[in-house]
């Protein structure tokens, strides 16, 4: 049996060149161990560096022409347009770096019950193009390698980022094994919707009560019926009534309330669990690197590592 403890996969290289309007939302993957270290909710041992995720675990879910293109760096500009950021060899090596530590999330989850991603929730990407600031889906990456490795049988990704996971739907709408959950915002981007198996559309300024009402009447059913082995759970905090695009009206103690609902509703059901923080976009980074910072407290609190 191994020693239980929490794992947090940590890319040390987040900082590769970005256009200056791409570097503030970028600095909260460095605010946030340092401010789990400083705090004493971790200590060093907690954090790993993932490697890069291999070409041929990629192949299991990307088309071998897109990742020819990323490889390459011969995306159109159509195509970077589309992603939000330009193409760049760092760009890509820190997606790489992302999906393998998604993948060893999942790893360590089955060992300890849970294990997070500072980075990650990179929902917008499909199998054959990125979008949304997204290049690689390290979720889907990460449940076809469960998958292939015969690690799972039946997985569910919980997608509670107010933006749907466009690409993850799209990814696993012909895979039975993986059933994809998402509560998003209605008149949220992207404006078109692909279909997961469960979609919660939300309206404009939905409140706590009503936010919590909602993911409880649905989870808790959900995880009861399919009965999954595994869990992926992308905890965006851009539900906040204080970010820029969310339209809610979450606060941060509803996204506290939400955050501990889905761990205790997995931990009851001995479900492991690995986690991706996805987006957060509140002019104060320091409203993002708490609501972020909150969740990896919870982990630790309610996984008792």
């Amino acid at each position: 049996m191994a020693t239980k403890f929490l794992r947090i996969a940590f890319d040390p290289i987040y900082c590769h060149p970005l256009p200056e309007g791409h570097r503030f939302p970028m600095i909260k993957y460095e605010l946030i161990p340092e401010q789990l270290l400083y705090e004493g909710t971790i200590i060093a041992k907690n954090l790993f560096n993932p490697g890069i995720c291999p070409d041929e675990i990629l192949l299991q879910t990307h088309s071998s022409s897109y990742v020819e293109k990323l490889n390459l760096q011969t995306l159109s500009e159509s195509e970077q347009r589309k992603i939000g950021f330009p193409q760049s060899p760092e760009l890509t090596l820190r997606e790489k770096i992302i999906t393998q530590g998604t993948i060893d999330c999942a790893l360590y989850a089955l060992e300890n019950g849970i294990a997070l991603n500072v980075a990650g929730g990179t929902h917008h990407a499909f199998a054959d193009r990125g979008e949304g600031f997204c290049l690689l889906n390290d979720f889907a990456v990460a449940a076809n390698y469960l998958l292939h490795k015969n690690l799972a049988k039946k997985i569910i990704i919980i997608d509670l980022d107010v933006h749907q996971g466009n690409g993850t739907a799209k990814i696993f709408e012909n895979e039975a094994r993986v059933f994809t959950f998402s509560m998003h915002g209605a008149h949220n981007y992207p404006f078109h919707k692909e279909k997961s198996d469960l979609d919660i559309p939300l309206p404009d300024g939905l409140n706590d009560e009503a936010y919590l009402n909602t993911l409880r009447q649905h989870l808790q059913k959900l995880l009861d019926e399919i009965k999954p082995d595994f869990a992926f759970y992308l905890s965006g905090v851009d539900i906040l009534e204080t970010d820029k695009f969310g339209k809610l009206k979450v606060s941060m103690q509803g996204c506290r309330q939400r955050d501990e609902f889905v761990f205790q509703s997995l931990k009851n059901r001995k479900i492991p669990c690995a986690v991706s923080m996805g987006g957060g976009y509140s002019p104060d980074f320091r409203t993002i690197v708490e609501a972020h910072c909150q969740t990896f407290r919870l982990a630790k609190e309610v996984y008792e590592l």
